[in-house]
């Protein structure tokens, strides 16, 4: 018997490097990856230096030609992967010396899947850094893709990696391997030993997820092409995650764009400010002094720019359904609050209450966000969404927060659970405010579905889709005062 790698049926770079390199560029544009020509010419050159013998070398140099944010590098490997693949097919064909052909089935057959698990069980107990693998471990891990992953479906065949790691049964395992970490120990370990012992196995467990994954979607990509990955597999970049989908996970990684988001919006408020400052020609004026001078407007007369720093009264819903959205703007604004005189935060859910004090300028952002359900009076009746009553509420125990120097911001989906929506008195609450938005995380196909009651507040107030923090950025830069 002997082996030998697999030939890809088609090319795998059919425009050469060059064409190949440009694709994956504008993969990772299509991404949301913001990479320029300078950026693609020195990958380019970083792929003519260091050449296609270490794969792992390659990946960073490249990343380092075109990435500019840190947070962009999860999508970025993923797209790598699929561009740059580690192996072709099932990495190896075994074939019989005498006949030259394929043995045929090399997956393994059901009766070994015990012998599988602890196979595998030994190979990541010998491989204490999964970083640093062996070829077993990688050869295995593509064997069960193969084997257990692989399904018929109407495009032809593909991979799950659900069935893969169902068939790898990752609890007992990682059962199985705490109690190899904590053999050396005896009996009665340590509290420090257990805790270290379960992190490192659920590390290892972590990691082999990944592994699997990535061998699945590396599978996925040669049956049914790059794009249909590229569409479901890929993750996606913080600012481009929709409020309403968004995992616990993923609300924490967008907090992280928080500061960013908020540095570029005040950048381009000040280059804003600064082009208004030099004020518009007074007309009046330049035509008085023209007399002197024959009636020619030698010098002109620009009118005194009158800077604009309103108040921003922020009113948000901060039930369950849009919390995630409620709590990302919330920070924003928070980061903005210089751009504004005074900063009033009142929050509800049925019922409204001030909680301006909670966000003080060295508030731990993350508790005074907790703290808002925990001790804010945002519900007095059943605890479920009530515009209508949060409006009334807010106009009898604030009759006087809004005024002309106000401008208001609504954030929430509008859905009021069939009850009251009091567009009168969100009428009387826009018409005393000098500006009046609403920020609507949901999308707009489904704005006065069910219970929303959207169409109807868009007679008396703006409605802006955002659903996603890139998306709400270029709104509030739209609105942010001049």
């Amino acid at each position: 018997m002997a082996a030998r790698r697999i030939r890809p049926t088609r090319p795998l770079a059919p425009h050469g490097l060059p064409g190949h390199l440009v694709g994956f560029v504008e993969a990772l544009r299509g991404a949301g990856i913001s990479v320029g020509p300078s950026e693609t010419v020195d990958a380019g050159r970083v792929m003519a230096t260091l050449g296609l013998a270490d794969r792992d070398v390659l990946r960073e140099g490249i990343a380092c030609a075109v990435l500019r944010r840190p947070d962009h590098r999860d999508t970025y490997d993923a797209m790598f992967d699929l561009w740059f693949p580690a192996a072709l097919g099932a990495r190896a064909v075994v074939l019989d010396d005498e006949s030259g052909e394929g043995s045929g089935d090399q997956s393994l057959p059901d009766d070994d899947v015990e012998a599988m698990r602890q196979m595998l069980l030994d190979l990541l107990t010998e491989n204490p850094d999964l970083a640093d693998m062996d070829e077993r471990l990688v050869a295995m891990i593509a064997r069960i893709v193969e084997a257990y992953g692989k399904y018929s479906s109407s495009r032809g065949p593909s991979f799950s990696s659900y069935q893969a790691l169902k068939a790898m049964a990752l609890d007992e395992l990682e059962g199985k391997l705490l109690a190899g970490l904590l053999a050396p120990y005896g009996d009665e370990p340590t509290p420090t030993q257990e805790q270290i012992a379960k992190a490192l196995a659920a590390q290892r467990i972590t990691q082999l997820r990944k592994m699997v994954d990535a061998e699945t979607k590396r599978r996925t990509a040669e049956q049914l092409g790059r794009d249909h990955v590229q569409m479901y597999g890929i993750p996606q970049l913080s600012e481009n995650v929709e409020f309403l989908r968004a995992s616990g996970e993923q609300l924490r990684q967008m907090q992280r764009v928080v500061a960013p988001l908020a540095r570029t919006l005040a950048t381009r408020l000040a280059a804003r400010r600064r082009r208004s400052r030099a004020g518009t020609i007074d007309l009046r004026k330049t035509l008085r002094k023209s007399m002197s001078t024959g009636g020619v407007p030698i010098d002109v007369v620009l009118a005194k720019p009158r800077p604009a720093r309103p108040e921003l009264v922020v009113l948000c819903d901060v039930s369950g359904s849009v919390a995630g959205f409620s709590h990302f703007t919330l920070l924003l604004v928070h980061a903005l609050r210089q751009q504004f005189s005074r900063v009033r935060v009142f929050a509800f859910i049925d019922t409204t209450d001030e909680v301006t004090h909670m966000f003080g300028p060295e508030a731990d952002l993350a508790v005074a966000i907790q703290r808002i359900t925990r001790e804010a009076g945002v519900y007095s009746r059943d605890g479920h969404s009530d515009y209508g009553n949060a409006f009334v509420s807010f106009l009898q125990a604030h009759p006087n927060a809004l005024s002309p120097r106000s401008s208001l911001l609504v954030l929430g989906d509008g859905r009021t659970n069939y009850r009251d929506p009091a567009i009168d008195v969100l009428a009387d609450m826009v018409t005393a405010s000098r500006h009046a938005h609403w920020l609507n995380p949901e999308p707009k196909h489904l704005w006065g579905s069910g219970d929303s009651a959207v169409p109807r507040y868009q007679d008396v107030i703006p409605m802006h889709e955002c659903r996603s923090a890139k998306q709400l950025a270029a709104v509030i830069d739209q609105l942010l005062p001049v």
